[in-house]
């Protein structure tokens, strides 16, 4: 018998490590997040994005970010700094390292139970026993390639985050370059309604106008006031948002706007088959699909977990032997094998509740993916009307509304020089002319945040409308839901 036992425990433990040794490559599996760091660049195809991987977490503004914030910022500059310091995007970028240790311990190996007993009573010196759980060893592999559709997820959530930051910080900016150009031509306004109360002030000490005239132009001139304090406040407003948006603070907050909102060309630039690339390239859409694959996969690791019996094999030794007579004064003292197996099985619980949970969990996150389809074709149709109306509208003002109206200045300000009209005509000329000015740089600002929204989305990011909002909330719901299934 004991020849027997020590043959099947040597069998056993042979198998034992051939086993450990097949599935040992499992758990090697980086934990940097570097690999999809490179992942969000080939998404994006951007390449300054902040070295997070590197780098430890640190205050300070990124250096790069910092020398170019020394020069004079147009609305590509300021991507490429809030690319590099942007806050919310490096957390982003660090958050995708939750999937990835997500991932790692869902592949990792079970730990063996080792128990040692020392039985004199039974003329046993020592034995030791391991146990190792079989059914987990196979299931980490198998869990682990489900959670690695998590972690793209993460890769295309990041990358549109990427794009999304990009988006947002250009409208902020034209946002902020439209009202400083709003609040210099606000200003001449002031000085025209500045002008006109000041003449009306001394016509009515010499008795040519009445004081209702005198009144309503001290109040037109108290008014402009009042608009050039609103558009000052704009622009302090507009500019911290910039400054959230670029990750500034404390002396890197001085930088300077380089030029003013460009002018629109002849014809608007919109790409053909608009939907069907926005569909083709949105990160949105892609994270769910990844998200599905998990959930899917995670419904198959959940039938199979289900109906495989929990296999645990043990392998003890012994040493002593307890048929020996206890009063023998020579003990036999060599060391005896065995093995043993245990088999749980699932006749009650078969996962029933879990599985029902992920497919509910699948079915939910497919409808949203088919919203969000539905939602990014109206966006991109909205925009596609944005921009070629705001397009035509800012085209009328430049070439034809704007030119009109100096040409009623040039001539109010001939009838006046005539003596054939007085001097409140010529100064309301100018006030309408500024007017139009006003409205023309509104006109171009909307325009140049309208090509910033097309943009996104063609190249896969999204605009924030309240139904994308629910979906990627959803997304996230899901998100949530499967990492606590882990």
């Amino acid at each position: 018998m004991p020849k027997v036992w020590n043959d099947i425990g040597a069998t056993t433990m042979k198998w034992v490590i051939l086993f450990l040794s097949s599935l040992s490559t499992t758990g090697c599996i980086a934990s940097s997040i570097m690999a999809d760091v490179r992942q969000v660049h080939e998404l994006t195809r951007i390449e300054s994005l902040p070295r997070i991987a590197e780098v430890n977490i640190d205050p300070v503004a990124d250096e790069d970010a910092r020398q170019l914030l020394k020069q004079p910022l147009d609305a590509e500059t300021a991507v490429r700094v809030a690319l590099a310091n942007n806050r919310e995007l490096r957390a982003v970028l660090r958050g995708m390292g939750i999937e990835r240790g997500h991932m790692i311990q869902e592949g990792l190996l079970p730990n063996p139970t080792v128990e040692g007993e020392i039985l004199p009573e039974r003329n046993t010196l020592l034995e030791l026993r391991v146990e190792y759980n079989i059914t987990s060893a196979i299931m980490a592999p198998i869990r682990a390639r489900a959670a690695r559709s998590d972690l793209e997820a993460a890769r295309y959530r990041a990358a549109g985050s990427v794009v999304d930051l990009g988006y947002r910080v250009r409208i902020a900016f034209y946002r902020l370059q439209s009202a400083e150009q709003r609040l210099a031509i606000a200003q001449q306004v002031l000085d025209g309604f500045a002008a006109s109360r000041d003449a009306a002030r001394a016509m009515f000490g010499a008795g040519n106008i009445a004081v209702l005239d005198l009144v309503s132009e001290e109040a037109a001139y108290e008014k402009a006031r009042i608009t050039v304090a609103q558009i000052e406040l704009d622009i302090i407003t507009e500019r911290e948002q910039v400054q959230r948006l670029l990750g500034t603070h404390g002396e890197d907050t001085n930088w300077r706007i380089k030029n003013e909102l460009s002018a629109v060309s002849e014809q608007p630039t919109i790409p053909e088959n608009t939907e069907t690339r926005a569909l083709e390239a949105s990160l949105d859409l892609m994270e769910a699909k990844h998200r599905l694959e998990g959930l899917a996969r995670r419904a198959g690791v959940t039938r199979v977990a289900g109906w495989l019996p929990d296999i645990t094999i043990d392998f003890h030794s012994l040493q002593g032997n307890p048929e020996e007579d206890t009063n023998a004064s020579n003990l036999n003292r060599n060391w005896r094998f065995g093995g043993g197996l245990t088999v749980g099985i699932p006749l009650f619980d078969r996962k029933q509740g879990t599985l029902v949970a992920v497919e509910a969990e699948f079915d939910a996150l497919m409808e949203s993916y088919y919203g969000m389809a539905v939602d990014l074709r109206s966006a991109v149709r909205e925009a596609r009307s944005r921009v070629a109306s705001s397009h035509a509208r800012a085209h009328q003002y430049q070439e034809v509304i704007v030119p009109a109206q100096r040409r009623v200045t040039e001539q109010t300000l001939l009838q006046y020089n005539a003596m054939q009209i007085g001097i409140f005509h010529l100064l309301q000329a100018r006030r309408e002319q500024l007017d139009v000015q006003l409205a023309y740089v509104e006109t171009l600002r909307e325009y140049w945040s309208a090509v910033a929204e097309l943009d996104a989305l063609l190249a896969g990011g999204h605009v924030s409308s309240p139904h994308t909002r629910a979906s990627r909330n959803i997304t996230q719901d899901t998100k949530n839901e499967s990492s606590r299934g882990h």
